[in-house]
């Protein structure tokens, strides 16, 4: 096997995996291209994504270009040459004038069983819709989004005890290791990227603003796969009293309890020292396990209505 120049894209904690993979495989790992720092937090203090600050401690060149079009960037990326370069949870579209230079094309690994689940959330998505099954993909980059051609791809079970974050965890691991064999076998030439079938395409557009507001309309399952798919960012929440709650963690009964209650979505049930029940949508309940009101930390649901003096009969939905 001939040992391949790599020039690696990405920048959140998903890709860490796959780039420490990569550094210590048999390929060359020549540079890493990463979005300029942004000021976060309170005093807006410049900050290094992850993807950066694993770069600059490991000694690996660093380059961080606003746009993909920039022609100083361009001018860099070919005077590096690289045999191949690498996208994990890169963000950012490349175009036809990186895509064409090396010599054998983009790589992305993308954190879903393709076609399923195109796009930036896929791993969200899956939870909050109940998938059953994800994985991880590594396909040839074309101009169209995570339409490629599939190099190789591996299938990940998902429970119904996943949160996002199990679930991402797991796959940037299992991709990691994915995209290493991909890498070996093109450098061999062992590997024939296969078509996708794209009537079988579904896509997974970013989370919404909104979206992480439960909707106690829905039935128990539904809202339950909300509260895991959107745990630990940015976090399900609802309203009590004009009090924005996070809730974090919630037990689903087995069934959506059709037609058995008759109160409105959102009111309070039952309350007790290791839940708060709430009525849902299709006369169903719902126990909510771990609660954070706005500026407090994390807590179970008996302290939580302690503290708060929660009471049967109370809504969660109002402003």
């Amino acid at each position: 096997m001939k040992p391949l120049k790599l020039v690696f894209m990405g920048t959140p904690v998903f890709a860490l995996p796959s780039l420490e993979a990569l550094h210590r495989s048999a390929h060359r790992l020549e540079a890493v291209v990463t979005p300029p720092d942004k000021p976060r937090g309170r005093g807006r203090r410049l900050q290094l994504a992850p993807v950066a600050d694993w770069a600059r401690n490991n000694g690996v060149e660093t380059v961080q270009p606003a746009r993909m079009s920039d022609r100083s960037f361009q001018a860099w990326l070919k005077e590096k040459a690289p045999d191949l370069v690498v996208t994990v949870a890169y963000g950012k579209i490349l175009p036809p004038e990186i895509l064409d230079l090396p010599a054998l094309g983009c790589i992305n690994l993308h954190a879903s069983y393709l076609p399923a689940y195109r796009g930036a959330a896929p791993i969200h998505r899956a939870v909050m819709e109940g998938a059953r099954s994800s994985g991880v993909s590594v396909i040839k980059m074309i101009p169209e989004l995570d339409a490629g051609d599939i190099v190789m791809q591996e299938q990940e079970p998902v429970s119904l005890s996943d949160t996002a974050g199990t679930l991402h965890d797991r796959l940037a691991e299992k991709g990691a290791g994915l995209l290493v064999r991909a890498i070996d076998a093109l450098s061999r030439g062992t590997v024939e990227p296969v078509p996708q079938d794209h009537e079988k395409a579904t896509y997974a557009p970013p989370l919404e603003p909104g979206e992480e507001r439960l909707d106690w309309s829905l039935t128990p399952l539904e809202l339950y796969n909300c509260i895991r798919g959107l745990n630990p960012w940015p976090g399900a929440y609802t309203i009590y009293e004009g009090r924005r709650i996070k809730v974090w963690q919630a037990q689903w009964p087995g069934d959506d309890g059709a037609g058995a209650r008759k109160e409105e979505p959102g009111t309070i049930l039952e309350v007790d020292e290791n839940a708060l029940t709430v009525a849902t949508g299709g006369g169903g309940t719902l126990k909510l396990i771990e609660l954070q009101p706005a500026g407090k930390k994390p807590m179970d649901a008996g302290s939580f209505c302690c503290g708060y003096r929660i009471e049967p009969g109370r809504r969660l939905d109002g402003e």
